[in-house]
């Protein structure tokens, strides 16, 4: 099913709304206007005459770049909430043990298109899709095509799971249809894989110009850790184009190797703190100088909206230290989070000539009227309701509270299909009952 993607004035005005620019030079304008022009930003200033363009009214509006999500595994969307309770290990055991296997692409594609939309909705224009159902290439294939059917900036992130056995001619095949920018590797994890072969996915992905990213976790390390940053380091698999997602538990000396080889990080606040990987590292990270990302990571154990991953990201943090603002966590959440996808010159604010990827978020909801501070409002009572539209390059793709050009009934419909087969086939239960264990009920 493909989503039917509206047009776009050459000419768009966007009128009378707080602007939160999140960038450094313009900074926030309490009432301003933004004038897009070719997908792009063209002015923004308190006030901007473009005689002809389309009037978009932004009163009452916060006006705000969408946020970009660093690490999600959208294709899981049909189990949403089954694992709520769920430890890491019982996630994976559940996840790629015995759900995945039953995985047909027309269930990847339904997965991963609504799932991606679920998170247009709620305000991220830019998604990296963390793709580990990779068990056959039409799989890859139907992941794909979600995304371009689904009106946002979205990275393919290929992920080949844990075998040790080369994996080469798949990604050259699954990078031939993607630009520079539409593909990463999902790096198989130097806490399950051999370094060599680590080190020579590594280099596939420089030769291809591939950013990667790995997850790197304590709880995924034997008793007594094994160092899967410094071993990377030990044979030169570091560098600025690299992100690791969570890091939980690293040690020090470890931290300060990602900030010298000026590695991003992912953290997903919500997900490491319900499957016990350790509290966010947001304040380790900062005082080693690395400006990390936020993500969602999944929607089985936790909700799929950035205002819910801001907020916990900052309460965790102030909790511990009271080092953190709610301006750091929403430049997590964009301009960060841009960088960390290698897109900072194009998105992440709303500076001059920037694509114009931006949200106008209902300020006079009673759940956050009057606005004071706007940015403090947004991270600390922001949620999805708010978002009244959603511009991707300047193309509206959410008006008035509603998606454009989708049959949402439609697609609910398949994805309730998609999970009662899969469910069926795997012998799990769908009424909450299920532990997540391998060792299903009933078998």
């Amino acid at each position: 099913m493909r989503v039917t993607k509206t047009g776009k004035a050459a000419r768009t005005l966007v009128r009378g709304g707080t602007v939160l620019t999140m960038d450094p030079v313009i900074g926030t304008l309490p009432r301003g206007d933004l004038l897009v022009e070719d997908g792009r930003v063209a002015a923004v200033a308190e006030h901007v005459d473009a005689p002809g363009a389309e009037i978009v009214d932004a009163r009452g509006m916060i006006v705000t770049p969408g946020f970009v999500d660093t690490h999600r595994h959208t294709w899981q969307t049909a189990f949403r909430g089954i694992g709520t309770n769920w430890t890491f290990g019982a996630y994976g055991a559940a996840v790629h043990g015995v759900l995945r296997p039953h995985y047909r692409p027309e269930d990847v594609y339904v997965g991963d298109l609504l799932g991606r939309l679920e998170a247009l909705s709620s305000g991220v224009t830019t998604l990296l899709d963390w793709f580990h159902c990779s068990d056959r290439p039409e799989n890859a294939d139907a992941a794909i095509q979600a995304l371009r059917d689904a009106p946002g900036h979205s990275v393919f992130c290929y992920g080949a799971g844990v075998a040790d056995e080369s994996v080469a001619a798949e990604v050259g095949r699954v990078r031939a249809q993607l630009p520079d920018e539409g593909m990463a590797w999902g790096l198989r994890g130097p806490q399950r894989t051999p370094m060599d072969t680590i080190a020579a996915d590594v280099a596939l992905a420089r030769e291809l110009g591939l950013r990667v990213s790995v997850h790197v976790h304590a709880a995924a390390s034997p008793p007594g850790g094994d160092r899967p940053v410094a071993r990377m380091r030990a044979r030169g698999l570091l560098d600025d184009r690299t992100t690791f997602v969570h890091g939980n538990g690293l040690s020090d000396d470890e931290v300060a190797m990602l900030a010298d080889a000026g590695c991003s990080v992912s953290i997903s606040p919500d997900v490491e703190l319900r499957m016990g990987l350790g509290l966010p590292e947001t304040g380790r990270m900062l005082a080693a100088g690395i400006r990390p990302s936020l993500s969602v990571d999944n929607c089985l154990t936790a909700g799929g909206d950035m205002f819910a991953t801001m907020r916990t990201a900052l309460s965790v943090q102030r909790g511990a230290d009271g080092g953190l603002t709610a301006r750091d966590v929403l430049e997590f959440a964009t301009v960060d989070g841009a960088r960390t996808l290698g897109r900072g010159s194009r998105t992440g604010s709303l500076g001059i000539g920037k694509d114009a990827d931006f949200l106008l978020l209902d300020a006079e909801d009673l759940t956050v009227f009057p606005v004071t501070d706007p940015v403090g409002t947004l991270v600390c009572a922001g949620h999805p309701g708010l978002v009244d539209s959603v511009f991707v390059a300047g193309r509206p793709v959410k008006r008035d509270g509603r998606l454009l050009g989708v049959d949402l009934p439609a697609l609910r419909t398949r994805l309730l299909e998609s999970r009662a087969r899969i469910a069926e086939a795997a012998g799990v239960p769908l009424d909450g009952s299920w532990t997540g264990a391998a060792s299903t009920p009933g078998r």
